[in-house]
């Protein structure tokens, strides 16, 4: 969107599309077998399209949760694997779907296994800054905000079990300290 998206936080934008950024490393939409979003608000499900044919990867407590208007929030006729807790994606633990459920029914963050970089729990909504996590907040308008409060206690749990980084999603902090395609992590 040109002139961005509006939020509670401001006015986003993205210099680059994701078609683009994908082009840039040689990776069709159609190359894409898995995906995975970590809830299914609209600034985190906005690409969706882009890949029809992708397994999507959600908790089943997401996937069945009806927006406002009584609508899915996903395409029905997307391929979908649903999960109920838990979810190790190749059976390898290198990609772990963790259920983390409280700023939406079934809310999901990603734990990375990476053989250079180590171990990166990718945060989506579950913490939205920094200063949430540092004083273990959650937003009051989450889905359930004692749910949101638990969470962030179960992350703590599989951070310092996995001695995994914390990925904060929407912390403007972190932005710069990010590579971004065509560069990568190993």
């Amino acid at each position: 969107m040109q002139d961005g998206q509006k939020s509670n936080a401001g006015v986003w934008y993205v210099k680059k599309t994701l078609a683009s950024q994908l082009d840039e490393i040689g990776v069709k939409p159609s190359d894409i077998k898995y995906l995975t979003l970590s809830h299914s608000h609209p600034d985190h499900v906005g690409n969706l399209k882009l890949f029809p044919s992708a397994t999507l990867l959600v908790q089943k407590a997401e996937y069945d949760w009806l927006d406002p208007s009584g609508v899915p929030r996903f395409p029905r006729q997307q391929p979908v694997k649903t999960a109920q807790g838990d979810y190790d994606v190749f059976g390898d633990g290198s990609v772990t779907l963790i259920a983390t459920p409280g700023h939406s029914p079934g809310h999901q963050c990603l734990l990375v296994k990476l053989p250079k970089s180590g171990a990166l729990l990718l945060s989506g909504d579950a913490v939205h800054t920094r200063a949430n996590w540092d004083n273990k907040r959650a937003p009051v308008q989450n889905f359930d905000h004692a749910q949101s409060l638990a969470t962030l206690d179960r992350m703590a749990r599989v951070l310092n079990e996995h001695k995994a980084q914390l990925w904060i999603a929407h912390e403007p902090g972190e932005v710069p300290l990010r590579r971004y395609a065509p560069d990568y992590y190993e």
